[in-house]
């Protein structure tokens, strides 16, 4: 089984559906309830969002200028890898563990937001991937992010 290592660089909740984005330094997860006070854990299939910092700066690129990346609306942020573009992956964060459900897709917010950019993260999953709690436990900035593909 192959793993790819890289660092949680941001993590961000949503209070309510729809509400900004609200970073953290650190976040409880639990199985039944996703991150500890974003609006969207309990979501089937939909309770993690991740966001890969490569992918997000791509399709940004081709748009316009930088962005910041919680305008995406997603939970975790990673730099060090690309988005896996496969589901049933497996992501290890500390004592968190991730099961990839499916890709997340960009929906019209992300061309309210700017013009293409929706289009622009089309292309190898670069929208993230929506995961589900198979282990909760603590998450921190900074810590150790590793993937499994599906075995």
């Amino acid at each position: 089984m192959s793993t790819q290592e890289a660092t949680l660089m941001g993590i961000a909740i949503a209070p309510k559906i729809m509400a900004d984005m609200e970073t953290r330094e650190a976040v409880s997860v639990a199985v039944e309830t996703g991150i500890d006070g974003d609006a969207r854990g309990k979501k089937r299939g939909r309770q993690v969002t991740i966001l890969f910092e490569d992918d997000w700066a791509d399709a940004v690129a081709e748009t316009g200028p930088a962005m910041d990346w919680t305008e995406r609306r997603a939970n975790l942020l990673v730099r060090g890898m690309r988005s896996p573009q496969e589901e049933g992956g497996v992501f290890t964060i500390g004592d968190v563990v991730l099961e990839v459900a499916m890709e997340t897709d960009p929906c019209e917010i992300m061309e309210g937001k700017r013009p293409g950019l929706r289009q622009a993260m089309t292309p190898k999953w670069r929208g993230g991937v929506c995961c589900v709690v198979k282990s909760g436990g603590d998450l921190r900035l900074g810590d150790a992010v590793s993937y499994a593909p599906k075995a």
